[in-house]
């Protein structure tokens, strides 16, 4: 039997023995009938207990390891391991597939659950990362993902009393999250004093915020809220790793061996210890217990599945038994009986029953086992172990008959001979071992010569031969019993083997592919009698083959369950049975073996879910060695290879690589040419994609002709003959399908991230975009009867399936298709979830459950043989499917299975389309059938004949019956496309018309225009030379078939002849009209790449090849005359000049030379010689002339080919990118602009102008098409744009304004968090050795001031001195508070308007207004001043908006910086977060903007691509997000109305964009020299956007103008709106008017501020009260007849229409870091000092500045005189200066270092002043000397910058910080170092502002590697302090503060590093001062 096809029978899936109790919890339940559901290795089991009953779920290819139950009790859930894991939602009841969640995880996925209602899944990766994903898993859709924990996570619970509340919990971590938006927010549990961190293993809950866990040390921890509450101590002696809730209340399981009730308040109810009961043992450990009414199911850790009866405790009984953890690999079934033994690694030998299927004995031994033999009655069992010895028991007691160790290594194998004499032993000491049973197993002989170790053996029918298999893959034979080798064919030939459970042999060859190593496959077990054999292999596949089978790769049935390797395979005794065991997954599985194969009944439940992949499997018998033979067009199609080197996709990739290199630094300065002013538009395609496509031709609702070729859709109406364009591909459309009402298409292209567009069929818009899913390309399209859905198939390797719901862009479900191509997939009308898919040998019908299918293989069974399908249709009954093959049959298919074939055509059928009452196909055969309703008969034939062709059809037929690629019935005719590249119209009566032809599949490259008349001729690969017409007929004219490929053609000056040359090297002329021979060469090998005939009277003519020369030719004597030579490279390009004197040529090594005719002498040409000669043609590539057409990244592409028109002014190129494009002749210098136009796929091979310059025509190599654009003549007013995409703007000079220009340049990366703000060296202070002398001691005593706690009463020593001197100012009424706990925010002095715009709005009917400073986000009433903040931001805010919706009032959202930055969608009157969005955008999000229907949200980002997102906020769905622009993106905001297009600005560009499905489509804003002011626009940085009626939009430039647009085109110019800079625009919603907000000097009739009408035609000007010389505004906002102005100084002002009058409403510091602070000594005042070179006093309780003194310079820091009079300013050049208070004038000034004043101190004497200085000085200043400042000392040897100095309260002592983190003391004015610990401890200091210090270590952080403490104030009383640091934290600490880490409050709002605190005099308050933010915090104090 040599044949290899798939045996008949078949195996059915009857038992698995086990349940995995091993790595995994809580896997255990009951489902709503009662039954048991649970898993072992693959496979998802539902066991009845009742009948003794499994079904079994199959949908998994790895090992399942979670379960989770809905809250049903029906739908299951499971999830596997693998690289690709996905999860189940399976059904228990029929163990169907729901649903299939996918793409989410990586290496596994470890915990999975339900929520409360069951409508969300949450799973846990076993990833480094720990992924958490929660799932609407109905729709197969991530809600939201987030990293777990770094360490492993063991449980994952929603709260079921706390919506949108989990808790997960792990090694040694538990963490709550909330689910808000898309973000999933983590608290840490805080286990406090409570009890230990520890491992935390499952979780349960009770109402109010209660949690309950089980820990790794046995107790119970309570939690609530996220604070651990108390400890159920020792609730079980071990890890608890399981925990139940019913309604009853709690059970527990833990490695104790017992079982816990407890009742609903989490009190003990009764304890089952299942380890001492009957069925238990010592060390049973219990990995799950589930409780449900009377009764509880408890899984172990060893695969026992326990029941136990509450009443009964004592009395569990077992459900289900298997081996426990370890390998499996012994199998042996019992000679006689339904018997058979295994033996594993968990050391127990098992006997079990296949009647009953239960465990019926079972016995320990002391080594892992690795097989097991019955002897020839079944009497023995011998046992061989890894320790190289065996046991022989008796099976029926298994009592020990002898122990027997004679090898060191394991045995793997083990038989007694059929007469049951002998026991061979084989081991891995490559011996086997030959032992007589009879003689108490003495050894009687040893079979030596295996060269590895033995793997298997078998004994012949008469137990004298023994063959053996070994590791090296050798096959021996011995004769028996003494093991001598037989080596002589002749003997081996004869033996009869007894069983054959080899490998190796002939017999066995079929297992094998055709190239696989031998160790794949580990068991086989061959059944004589049905000749079959099962094999077991390392893929977890059991395998049935036919026996024998001589040849490799056999066919086979394959099935799944186990899920890596199958160790052994057996059959029963009887042959009904096949049992198989499982390596690692340890499972026994049982089939039953059907001899007849399946029933067909049975046979619906084949395919994903079931395993059962009989007839289907894809490896297996789908390609039958007797299949027939592949039609050549087929294979071509098979083999094709889409892939491409650039994808036009990686252009905007080069371009950004490409300015990333300019901008470092490579910018020559020269003027870029400008672009042409005229355009071209495409007027005409000739062609149509049919050689590798099908099905892609349709009428639509209109009656125009849909169909597509290179890169565009093309819309043809019958009437008119004209053709509309969808132009949206960026390359080959490869597919069409039309949605089933016929108004809408949606098509497929290749790329390397393909992209499916579906468009309007009447408009050509794009309605959706879908991309991001496949690979290389789409090849298929198809809607779903509803038209909601659509399927796509790409070309990647498996060929993968995508369902959308394209309306939204979203991805519904997806699967790998086929391993071959996949041709057509279409949807079934009747049913929309079910697809069929037709391709290579295959026809499957696929379901879709969630976000992935289930298939099933169409069954040929008898009926027909399997084939290749071309095609398929649905006709009316839902369960009929027809499908063409490439025999030309046409298939029925009931359901799933074959029912009957029809002979359709000769050759593959390749189309088939269903009608009302019947059916059309076409075949490769050229002619088209109709069909009846049941394909019963054909009722018409059509032949595809030229005779066929009705009267005055354009065009003509190439050949006769060209196969046919496309059919479809309509509107009377039929419509039909050819694989030879026409679209033709059938009448139902017979006569054709032509309605669009183009060449065949090859490339065209040869074009030739006409001198005279609208006629161009063109010649291609596909050996057809072609003459058209491009007047408006719009035909081909003549045609003639060549004898080869032909590459060039020209015609002859008067048009009489026309020139052909030849791929061959040889070329033609032809008569012009009838296209007849004139005459014929053929002097060249290679191909001929140009030819051109000398200008008129075209004496000549040139012919260039490839083989370097230029031959010359006399036209009337047909003589070569000449050879041009010298070129070192093929020739690419030539041209005459007007003479027909000198010829130009191009080669391919970029050479331009110059010949003279006829003799072809070479000549050299200076550049003004070029230019001035009058040359013919011009349609070289190279000189200076054309310098400016080669892009700058042309070593990638090629241009191909240039024409210039005849009047010399434009120069057409065509590229490699497929781009056509305009230049204006001369292009010299670099990068000339350009106008592109978009159409052809690939390659522009040529480009010609017509005679009169007219029309362009262009040809596309690849694409087959050509395509005939129309030219606008010069000045006409529409002029054309084209995407003129990287000319009109790149390198534009314009104007520079110094604001723009640093926002530009705003680095936000640097300001994100945790960089720390001073460069500091050394040893952080809580790192540090700390000297343990009497300084410690004196801190040792007061380390009992923690919180509340006191100091021991009595104390040996003489009281210390306090550390701080403790104030002693007189409060008058108020009192100090005694201790400093707690602090709230009370306002914040700042606004963020340096670098943001549009963020300051006004909210409930403008009483409050809304803004940002640091990482608050602020809410101010305007009549009270008061302040409340929405703190929830983890860094600095860079964007606001509000929704103007009034169904979501109050409704802000807030943008952030950071590198997954969030957006915060938060409601202003409760601050209440309403939705977190995160994801997607890096660096920071720089512009958010609310849609018309407040639904939707635009979100900016300041990553390098500028990243646009579209969310739906309130679920944090992205809906759809693309790249913005190569520049920085200011602001983006919605049009008013809508909810789906938007307009960017930003740098250099606006782009008007709109949302298509899950993509965004941009157009920039076209500058058009005919508006009102516009002849000069220049497209300039775009800084704000405001929108009037009828698609008008407004936006701000940055030289004052503002531009006005009408759709995207610019209509006029505003000019010079403001003086400067126009910032802000802000349109009101209820009248339509304008207001502006620039830059701008105050003047007479200026302002910064103007009110505009709708139209932005007149203005009022409004100024404010500002006090500065230029105004520069960032924000406006308008409401009741009241402006509100935020400016760039941070200051908010309120201006009144009425009377101009304007109010301040907030202030705060400019740009800028913040770092001087100082508070009063007497009086609620504070200063502040900034790099913003001002000084500024503040009153905390007006909340208001009080005054301002601009000092020149950045100031640093500043004190107070102890008196209050003075103030003290520290600057950044090393100035200091004293002001007088009263009158803020400088009193003196000194400057004695170079270097920032970081501190500077009055000594509480007021006789000195210290300033400490980055030069590592204090330098001491005498005051009470007059304004002279004298220098009285310094402190000496100080090796680092000072940041902060402390006077004594006696002034004779100053502490200096430095930044190496050291303390130093020294005495004062002579500033020796003070170095005894001992005299330091006793000094009282006057203030304590250092961080550095014994006293203070325990305000370190434990991560402070990434930022610094910057600062430190103690409070008057001395007993609290505060810190400001580097991560933005306030924080209050008690004073000392000793111990490290110390416990803390944090209080955040601040954005990144807080560089000064400060109390006011009397405590009551904390001022703090941010950094970069420029803010300053007030804090209240209680």
């Amino acid at each position: 039997m040599a044949d290899k096809t798939a045996p008949s029978t078949a195996l059915r899936l009857e038992w698995v023995y086990g349940y995995r109790g091993h790595q995994c919890r809580n896997n255990l339940y009951y489902t709503a009938t009662k039954e048991v559901v649970y898993f072992v290795a693959g496979v998802g089991v539902v066991y009845n207990v009742k009948n003794h009953a499994q079904k079994f779920f199959l949908g998994h290819d790895d090992d399942i390891v979670s379960l989770a139950l809905h809250p049903e009790k029906t739908l299951v859930a499971t999830g596997q391991v693998g690289k690709d894991p996905y999860i189940c939602i399976w059904d228990s009841f029929n163990v169907q597939t729901v649903s299939i969640l996918k793409d989410g995880h990586s290496h596994g996925i470890g915990v999975l659950a339900f929520n409360k209602d069951g409508t969300r899944l949450v799973s846990v990766g076993l990833d480094p990362q720990n992924i958490i994903n929660v799932w609407d898993w109905k729709r197969g859709k991530i809600l939201s993902t987030v990293t777990g924990h770094t360490q492993r996570i063991f449980d994952c619970q929603f709260n079921p009393f706390k919506e949108n509340c989990l808790v997960s919990c792990g090694v040694k971590h538990i963490k709550f999250w909330g689910l808000c938006g898309n973000s999933m927010t983590a608290k840490k549990g805080i286990f406090g004093k409570a009890g230990e961190i520890q491992t935390i293993l499952c979780l349960s809950f009770a109402p109010n915020d209660v949690t309950y866990s089980g820990t790794l040390s046995g107790d119970v921890y309570v939690w609530s809220g996220n604070n651990l509450q108390r400890v159920i101590q020792n609730a079980h002696g071990a890890g608890i790793f399981t925990m139940d809730m019913s309604d009853e209340g709690y059970s527990t399981g833990s490695r104790d061996g017992c079982v816990r009730l407890w009742d609903t308040t989490f009190a003990p109810v009764v304890r089952i210890n299942l380890a001492d009961s009957d069925v238990g043992y010592r060390g049973l450990s219990i990995r799950s217990a589930h409780r449900r009414g009377d009764r509880v199911l408890v899984g172990t850790q060893d695969s026992e599945i326990i029941e136990v009866f509450i009443r009964e405790p004592d009395k569990p009984r077992i459900l289900v038994q298997g081996h426990a953890e370890g390998e499996l690999w012994a199998l042996t079934v019992h000679p006689k009986k339904p018997i058979f033994a295994t033996g594993s690694d968990d050391q127990t030998v098992r006997i079990w029953s296949m009647e009953d299927n239960t465990l019926m004995s079972r016995t320990e031994v002391d080594q892992n086992i690795r097989s097991v033999a019955f002897n020839n009655d079944g009497t023995h069992l011998a046992v061989g172990m890894a320790d190289g010895s065996f046991i022989v028991f008796k099976s029926k007691d298994l009592s020990e008959i002898i122990h027997i160790k004679e090898r060191k290594e394991v045995l793997h194998e083990m038989k007694y001979s059929p007469d049951g004499a002998y026991l061979a032993v084989g081991s891995n000491d490559n011996y086997v071992d030959i032992y007589a049973a009879a003689q108490r197993y003495k050894k009687v002989g040893q079979c030596s010569g295996s060269s590895s170790f033995i793997t298997h053996l078998d004994w012949s029918e008469d137990s004298k031969y023994l063959h053996t298999n070994s590791g090296a893959a050798e096959r021996l034979f011995y004769k028996m019993p003494n093991g001598k080798r037989v080596t002589a064919s002749e003997e081996i030939k004869q033996i009869r083997w007894s069983t054959w459970t080899g490998v190796l042999g002939s017999e066995a060859n079929g297992i094998w592919p055709k190239y696989a190593d031998t160790n794949d496959v580990n068991a086989v077990d061959a059944y004589y009698g049905g000749e079959v054999m099962v094999t077991g292999d390392d893929f977890g596949l059991v395998k049935l083959f036919r026996f024998p089978s001589l040849k490799r790769g056999a066919k086979f049935r394959k099935y799944v369950g186990h899920s890596a390797h199958v160790t052994n395979v057996r059959f029963s005794h009887d042959k009904t049975r096949v049992i198989s065991t499982g390596g690692g997954d340890h499972a026994i599985f049982m089939w039953r073996y059907n001899p007849e194969g399946i029933p067909v009944e049975e046979t619906d439940d084949s395919g994903h879910d079931t395993g059962y992949l009989d007839s289907n499997s894809e490896d297996s018998d789908s390609d039958l060695s007797d299949a027939a033979e592949l039609d050549s067009d087929i294979e071509r199609e098979k083999e094709k290879d889409y892939d491409r080197a650039v994808y036009k996709d990686d252009l905007n990739q080069l371009k950004r690589i490409k300015k990333q290199q300019k901008n470092s630094g490579t910018v020559d300065g020269q003027k870029r040419n400008q672009a042409p002013s005229e355009g071209i538009r495409l007027e005409f395609i000739h062609g149509y994609r049919g050689y590798d496509c099908r099905n892609n031709l349709f009428y639509t609702q209109s009656g125009e002709v849909v169909y597509h070729v290179a890169a565009v859709g093309v819309l043809y109406n019958r009437e008119t003959h004209s053709q509309r364009f969808y132009l949206e591909h960026s390359d080959d459309i490869l597919c069409l399908c039309i949605h089933p009402l016929k108004d809408i298409v949606a098509t497929g292209q290749l790329g390397r991230d393909p992209a499916i567009h579906v468009w309007d069929a009447e408009s050509c818009k794009s309605l959706a975009v879908l991309k991001g899913h496949h690979q290389r390309g789409v090849c298929a399209v198809d809607f779903s009867g509803d038209g909601k859905k659509l399927a796509s198939v790409g070309l990647d390797d498996n060929h993968c399936i995508v369902v959308w719901d394209w309306k939204r862009g979203e991805k519904l479900a997806s699967t790998r298709g086929h391993k071959d191509k996949i041709f057509v997939i279409k949807w079934n009308p009747h049913n929309h979830d079910k697809l069929v898919t037709v391709g290579m040998k295959h026809i499957k019908f696929w379901n879709q459950a969630g976000g992935g299918f289930t298939s099933k293989r169409g069954t040929f069974g008898n009926v027909g043989k399997p084939d290749t399908m071309m095609c398929v249709a649905f006709g009316s009954d839902p369960l009929v499917t027809y499908s063409g093959g490439s025999s030309g049959n046409v298939y029925i298919w009931q359901d799933l299975k074959l029912s009957k074939t029809i002979k359709a055509h000769d050759g593959p059928c390749f189309a088939m389309h269903s009608l009302d009452k019947g059916f059309v196909t076409g075949g490769k055969d050229g002619i088209v059938c109709l069909w009846d309703e049941t394909f019963e008969r054909c009722l018409k034939q059509y032949a595809i004949k030229k005779g066929s062709l009705a009267q005055g059809s354009i065009g003509s037929l190439i050949q006769d019956l060209p196969a046919l690629r496309s059919v479809v019935l309509g509107h009377g005719h039929i419509l039909v496309g050819t694989k030879t590249g026409e679209v033709l119209e059938l009448e139902k009566t017979g006569p054709i018309r032509i309605l669009a032809q183009g060449h065949m599949e090859s490339e065209i490259w040869g074009l030739c225009c006409h001198p005279t008349k609208d006629i161009c001729a063109t010649v291609s690969d596909d050996a057809t030379l072609r003459v058209w017409d491009l007047s408006n007929d719009h035909r081909m004219i003549n045609c003639r078939q060549l004898k080869i490929g032909a590459r060039c053609c020209d015609f002859k000056s008067d048009g009489k002849a026309i020139a052909v040359g030849f791929k061959d090297g040889s070329f033609t002329v032809v008569d012009a009209d009838t296209l007849n021979d004139m005459a014929t060469f053929h002097h060249r090998k290679e191909e001929i790449s140009d030819i051109k005939f000398s200008p008129e009277p075209g004496k000549y003519l040139a012919v260039a090849s490839h083989d370097n020369y230029v031959d010359i030719y006399n036209v009337l004597n047909s003589k070569r005359v000449g050879t041009c030579k010298g070129s070192s490279s093929y020739i690419t390009h030539t041209d005459w000049d007007n003479k027909g004197k000198l010829l130009m040529l191009n080669s391919g090594a970029k050479e331009q030379l110059f010949f003279e005719a006829p003799r072809g002498k070479r000549q050299a040409l200076r550049n003004r010689e070029i230019e001035s000669l009058n040359w013919a043609s011009w349609t070289c590539v190279l000189g200076h002339t054309c310098t400016g057409i080669w892009p700058s990244k042309s070593d990638v592409t090629d241009v191909n080919a240039t024409c210039l028109s005849h009047d010399k002014r434009i120069l057409a190129t065509g590229d490699d990118f497929g781009f056509v494009k305009l230049f204006q002749w001369p292009v010299q210098g670099k990068n000339a602009k350009f106008k592109k136009y978009v159409g052809h796929s690939a390659h522009v091979t040529n480009v010609r102008w017509t005679h009169d310059d007219r029309r362009l025509v262009s040809t596309g190599g690849a694409d087959t098409s050509m395509m005939v654009w129309f030219h606008d003549a010069p000045g006409g007013r529409d002029n054309t744009h084209g995407l003129s995409d990287d000319s009109d703007t790149d390198s534009e000079e314009e104007g520079y304004d110094s604001d723009v220009q640093r926002e530009k340049d705003m680095d936000y990366g640097s300001k994100t968090y945790t960089n720390p703000i001073r460069e500091t060296k050394g040893v952080k202070p809580h790192l540090q050795e700390q000297d343990d002398d009497d300084e410690m001691s004196g801190v040792r005593e007061v380390s009992y001031l923690r919180y509340g706690a006191s100091m021991p009463s009595v104390s040996r020593g003489a009281s210390r001195p306090p550390k701080v001197k403790k104030k002693d100012t007189d409060l008058g009424k108020k009192k100090r508070p005694s201790k400093v706990q707690n602090l709230t925010l009370e306002y914040i002095h700042g606004y963020r308007g340096f670098d943001c715009r549009n963020n300051l709005h006004y909210i409930n009917d403008g009483e409050d207004i809304v803004y940002h400073a640091a990482g608050a986000g602020i809410v101010q009433n305007l009549a009270t001043s008061t302040q409340s903040f929405y703190l929830e931001h983890t860094d600095d805010i860079i964007c606001l908006t509000v929704n103007q919706h009034p169904k979501y009032k109050n409704i802000i959202a807030t943008g952030q910086i950071g590198s997954t930055p969030a957006v915060m969608v938060w409601d202003a009157a409760s601050k209440e977060t309403k939705s977190i969005i995160r994801g997607f955008h890096t660096k920071g999000v720089c512009s958010v903007n609310f849609s018309a229907t407040g639904k939707l949200l635009l979100t900016v980002g300041i990553d390098d691509n500028h990243s646009i997102a579209v969310w739906r906020w309130q679920d944090g769905t992205r809906i759809a997000q693309g790249i913005g622009h190569t520049k920085r993106i200011f602001l983006a905001e919605f049009r008013p109305d809508s909810d789906s297009s938007f307009v960017t600005v930003g740098v250099k560009h606006v782009m008007f964009w709109t949302i298509a499905g899950s993509q965004i489509l941009g157009k920039r804003g076209l500058l058009n020299t005919a508006g009102q002011n516009t002849q000069d626009a220049k497209m300039q940085t775009m800084l704000s956007i405001a929108f009037g009626a009828n698609d008008v939009t407004f936006t701000g430039s940055m030289s004052g103008d503002v531009y006005v647009w009408k759709n995207h085109t610019l209509a006029r110019v505003v000019q010079r709106a403001h003086q400067d800079a126009v910032f802000t625009l802000y349109t009101t919603l209820k009248d339509g008017l304008i207001v502006s907000g620039g830059k701008e000097r105050p003047s007479k009739d200026g302002g910064a501020v103007k009110l505009w009408d709708q139209e932005m035609k007149r203005c009022r000007a409004f100024q404010l009260d500002s006090g500065n010389s230029i105004d520069v505004v960032k924000s406006v906002c308008r409401s009741k007849g009241k402006i509100l102005v935020g400016t760039k100084d941070s200051e908010i002002f309120e201006v009144s229409e009425k009377d101009s009058h304007s109010t301040t409403l907030v202030q705060g510091h400019g740009e800028g870091e913040m770092w001087g602070l100082a508070c009063h000594p007497t009086k609620e005042q504070f200063a502040s000092a900034s790099d913003d070179t001002t000084v500024r006093i503040w009153n905390v309780e007006t909340k208001s500045m009080i005054n301002k003194a601009v000092i020149g310079s950045p100031a640093r820091s500043c004190a107070y005189s102890p008196d209050g009079e003075m103030l003290a300013v520290g600057m950044k050049n090393g100035e200091f200066l004293l002001l007088t208070l009263a009158t803020m004038a400088v009193w003196g000034k000194k400057r004695d270092r170079n270097k920032a004043i970081q501190d500077i101190r009055f000594s509480p004497d007021s006789k000195y002043l210290a300033v400490a200085s980055d030069d590592g000085c204090v330098d001491f200043y005498d005051i009470t000397q007059g304004p002279t400042l004298a220098r009285t000392g310094f402190c000496k040897g100080i090796n680092s910058f000072v940041f902060q100095i402390d006077f004594s309260a006696d002034s004779k002592y100053i502490q200096v910080g430095t930044g190496c983190y050291q303390r130093l003391v020294y005495n004062v004015p002579g500033g020796q170092r003070v170095t005894e610990n001992a005299s330091i401890g006793r000094i009282t200091w006057a203030t304590w502002t250092s961080v550095i210090g014994a006293e203070v270590v325990g305000i370190w952080p434990r991560k402070s590697d990434k930022g610094d403490v910057n600062t430190a104030v103690v409070t008057g009383n001395g007993n609290a302090l505060a810190t400001g640091d580097d991560f933005g934290f306030v924080k209050l600490f008690p004073f000392p503060c000793t111990e490290k880490y110390a416990d803390h409050k944090k209080f955040v709002g601040h954005s990144a590093h807080v560089t000064n605190v400060k109390f006011t005099y009397d405590d009551r308050h904390l001022i703090s001062a941010g950094g970069d933010d420029c803010c300053l915090f007030v804090w209240k104090s209680h």
